[in-house]
C-alpha cells in the first residue's frame, strides 16, 4: 500500500517518528508509548500496546533489500534457524515514500548474547542449503557506502574525495581476494548484538537487510574488527575462532576485509551526525583513524 512518497525528506528521528504515526494509521496499529530504539540505516520503533517493532528504511531505493528481509524471515523460520518473524500484515509497506516492515516483538532475556552464541549460528546458517526460489543476491560488500558519502552534508570536499578514492581502492582490492571456505548464505552485519537471548533461553537473529549469497569470511570478520578497534578481548576473539573452526584473522585476505568494515562502519555512522554531538565526535575521530591507518584504534561504539 502507498500512502505518499517523499524521499527527498531527511532521515531524522523526527522525520522517522511522523512515518511511524502514518504507519500505525495505515496498518491498524496503537503507537501509544512508542520508542525510539534505534536510528540508523533503518529507524525501529517497539509499539508496547501491539508487542510489535516497526523497521523504517531509509529511502524507496531499498525496496529490494526490503522485501528480502521478509523473504530470508520466512526461509530461516521454515529450515529450522530461529529468527525474528514479521506480523501478518501484507508487507512492506510504502509510507512517506519509505519501506516499512512490522515484526513481532521477541521477549528480550536482557542478557545479552555472546561471541559462543554468535559462532555457533554462524556455524548454522552457512551451512544451510539456499533454495534457488529464495533469490538471494550476491554479496555487494560496498553497497550504499557510494550513496552515503555523495549525500552527505558534513563532508568537505577533500573528505568526500579521500572516502571515495579509498572505497575504489578497496573494492578492486575485495576483487582479487581468493576465499578458502564455500560460498553461502551470510548475514552481512554479523555481530552478536544481532542476535536476542529470549526469556525463555533461546537464542534468536535478526535484521536481515544485508543478507546475500557470498563468502563466509565476511560475516567472520566483523567480530575480528570489533577486537581491532577495541571492542572485545583477544581472548574473547580467539574462543570465538575456535568455536566456529576459522580464524579470519590468520588468512592473508583478511586485511582488505578490516579496512572496508572500517570504512563502511565511519560511511555508516556519518548519517547521523547532526543527531548528536558525540556521534559527530566518533565520526572525526573515525575519518582520522582512516587517513592514519597505522595509529591504534580507539573506537566508540553506537
Amino acid at each position: 500500500m502507498t500512502v505518499s512518497q517523499t524521499p527527498s525528506i531527511p532521515f531524522t528521528s523526527a522525520e522517522a517518528l511522523a512515518t511511524l504515526q502514518e504507519t500505525c494509521e495505515t496498518a491498524g496499529l496503537s503507537d501509544q508509548d512508542a520508542r525510539l530504539i534505534r536510528l540508523g540505516e533503518n529507524a525501529l520503533f517497539v509499539l508496547p500496546a501491539e508487542h510489535v517493532v516497526v523497521r523504517i528504511a531509509r529511502s524507496v531505493e531499498v525496496l529490494n533489500d526490503v522485501r528480502k528481509e521478509v523473504a530470508v524471515s520466512a526461509w530461516l523460520n521454515d529450515a529450522g534457524l530461529p529468527a525474528a518473524r514479521t506480523t501478518a500484515h501484507k508487507q512492506p509497506l510504502i509510507v512517506k515514500g519509505r519501506p516499512v516492515t512490522l515484526w513481532h516483538l521477541i521477549p528480550d532475556s536482557g542478557s545479552p548474547a555472546t561471541l559462543d552464541d554468535l559462532a555457533r549460528v554462524l556455524r548454522e546458517l552457512h551451512s544451510l542449503d539456499v533454495p534457488a526460489d529464495l533469490g538471494l543476491p550476491s554479496m555487494n560488500i560496498l553497497s550504499r557506502v557510494s550513496e552515503r558519502i555523495e549525500a552527505a552534508s558534513v563532508l568537505t570536499d577533500d573528505d568526500r574525495d579521500f572516502l571515495l578514492t579509498r572505497r575504489h581502492e578497496l573494492q578492486s582490492a575485495y576483487d582479487a581476494l581468493a576465499f578458502p571456505l564455500t560460498p553461502c548464505a551470510v548475514h552481512g552485519d554479523a555481530h552478536n548484538e544481532n542476535l536476542i537471548r529470549t526469556v525463555d533461553g533461546n537464542i534468536l537473529l535478526i535484521d536481515f537487510e544485508r543478507f546475500a549469497f557470498g563468502p563466509p569470511e565476511t560475516d567472520l570478520a566483523v567480530t575480528a574488527i570489533e577486537h581491532s578497534v577495541g571492542w572485545g578481548t583477544r581472548a574473547d576473539y580467539d574462543r570465538f575462532a575456535e568455536r566456529y573452526g576459522f580464524d579470519v584473522l590468520a588468512w592473508e585476505g583478511y586485511p582488505v576485509l578490516r579496512d572496508i568494515n572500517e570504512l563502511k562502519m565511519t560511511t555508516w555512522l556519518m548519517q547521523n551526525v547532526n543527531e548528536d554531538a558525540a556521534i559527530a565526535q566518533e565520526f572525526r575521530n573515525r575519518m582520522h583513524s582512516l587517513r592514519n591507518p597505522d595509529e591504534p584504534r580507539r573506537w566508540r561504539a553506537f
